[in-house]
């Protein structure tokens, strides 16, 4: 009876062991996988996002969400500017199918002026979108923060962005404990 009451308690030893290193396998994919797909961080670089995103802040990407949902009008995201392997990071502000042109400085969509989120200062130089641009049904148009300060979809070497070169999302700031926020 006593070699039967060791062999169960060895099983029982052998089986708290198994699911401990179960629930830590777990543990560390999940930690993986939203470190890759919810974590990437990125450091801004120059101004064209400024006053929202400033130099050499870090802010954290969510690559995952524009698998289920489609990027909407305002969100920040990170894009590949066709081949090369530099990222960008600029606001939505035309969405597929849309028409896009700049007029005394302000955003029209449809012809329409855009309501902002933001205060922008007036666009200086409407690039491209002093005509009307329509956008195709996997395209957008992008604009920095910093209107007068950015290279985004009013010029030749951005122009629209299509669907696949989008990334993610920027979504959270965590340059310093002091500044962590969700990015709007």
């Amino acid at each position: 009876m006593a070699m039967r009451r060791k062999s169960v308690e060895e099983h029982r030893i052998l089986y708290d062991l198994m699911r401990w290193v179960l629930d830590i396998v777990v543990v560390m994919g999940i930690a993986v996988f939203l470190t890759i797909y919810m974590g990437e961080q990125m450091t801004v670089t120059g101004y064209s996002m400024a006053p929202v995103l400033a130099n050499e802040e870090r802010i954290l990407i969510d690559k995952l969400s524009y698998h289920f949902f489609d990027p909407e009008r305002f969100d920040i995201v990170i894009f590949q500017n066709g081949e090369e392997e530099k990222y960008f990071l600029k606001r939505i502000i035309g969405l597929p199918g849309e028409t896009v042109c700049i007029k005394n400085g302000r955003v029209m969509i449809n012809g329409e002026y855009l309501q902002e989120e933001i205060e922008t200062d007036p666009i200086l130089n409407p690039g491209l979108a002093l005509e009307e641009i329509t956008l195709g049904e996997d395209e957008y148009f992008l604009l920095g923060d910093n209107r007068n300060n950015s290279e985004d979809s009013r010029f030749e070497t951005v122009g629209n962005v299509k669907r696949g070169n989008i990334v993610g999302k920027a979504w959270l700031l965590v340059t310093t404990l002091d500044e962590v926020g969700l990015i709007k």
